[in-house]
């Protein structure tokens, strides 16, 4: 199975092609990446050519504009990172007879949870209702991607982390080495992905040619003062010295879910392994962080 795998130098990117390289299964895969030095996926005769020239049996696009705040600002953007360049993908994809993975996010729901109860997370098939801009990029792809004639994959996953230049975890570690205490908002709960693990996920999904919507997370959740404990206690440090706050002492441009759960049903009836919880996950990658072991410490 050939793999086209959109912005690999990402985070998720990065990790699902050492993923692919280990080998999946008993399928032999050939995976080949392409980011922004390889063409503007919002340009259609970009994205058609890519298609054409790889010819991959399956597309996984990871690549995407995911600066939540900026996408309040630059709209128009946002739209065309995420909506255009998903729609001229899917396109070639359709033409070419691949298959086609797109990551959503959480954000493309209200935050509220089913019945408006946080609590009770989102299955696969709950109605979409963003609310920010970035929701409705990523909305907008998976309109695109939903009307596929092809084989498709919508994986939503949230609150991702892993080798990459910013993400939460570094982001405690490194204030704590310059603050005594920090206060992380403790009324937002969500699902900690780590992209290793969901790099796994993905190569079971596309392996098996699956199709429809899936969530794809670390098993369990948390608030993000729980996540920041977790992280300051396995990178040696005090968890006492994260106190927790309100949502409302940080405000941010884009709204932000108080709900961002998802549930998941489809991957286990996929056969997919039991995920690795979240907590064992984050302390995988804390190692490898203390280690100096990740793309960019």
């Amino acid at each position: 199975m050939k793999i086209l795998v959109t912005g690999c130098d990402g985070m998720l990117g990065s990790a699902l092609m050492r993923r692919l390289a280990d080998g999946v299964a008993s399928l032999p895969t050939a995976a080949v990446g392409v980011d922004l030095p390889d063409g503007d996926l919002t340009d259609a005769a970009v994205a058609a050519g890519l298609v054409a020239r790889y010819a991959p049996d399956w597309i996984i696009h990871c690549a995407a504009w995911t600066d939540v705040d900026g996408a309040e600002a630059h709209f128009d953007d946002a739209m065309a990172a995420n909506g255009q360049a998903t729609a001229n993908l899917a396109t070639a994809a359709s033409a070419a007879g691949s298959g086609f993975t797109y990551i959503s996010t959480d954000y493309v729901f209200d935050g509220r949870g089913r019945g408006g109860d946080p609590a009770a997370g989102y299955d696969e098939d709950d109605p979409l209702a963003p609310l920010n801009r970035y929701g409705l990029t990523k909305a907008a792809g998976e309109a695109h991607v939903g009307a596929l004639d092809t084989p498709w994959q919508i994986v939503r996953t949230s609150w991702l982390f892993g080798d990459g230049r910013v993400n939460f975890p570094k982001t405690i570690r490194r204030l704590l080495s310059e603050r005594e205490i920090l206060q992380v908002v403790d009324d937002q709960r969500g699902c900690p992905t780590y992209a290793d693990d969901l790099a796994d996920v993905l190569a079971h999904l596309v392996s098996g040619r699956h199709r429809g919507i899936f969530h794809a997370t670390n098993r369990g959740d948390c608030t993000w003062y729980e996540l920041a404990r977790e992280v300051a206690s396995a990178c040696g440090a005090d968890p006492d010295r994260i106190r927790p706050c309100a949502s409302a002492q940080f405000p941010r441009p884009a709204l932000r879910p108080a709900c961002s759960i998802l549930r998941s049903r489809r991957l286990e009836e996929s056969g997919c392994p039991p995920r690795p919880a979240w907590r064992e996950a984050v302390r995988r990658y804390a190692a490898r962080l203390e280690a100096g072991q990740v793309l960019h410490p």
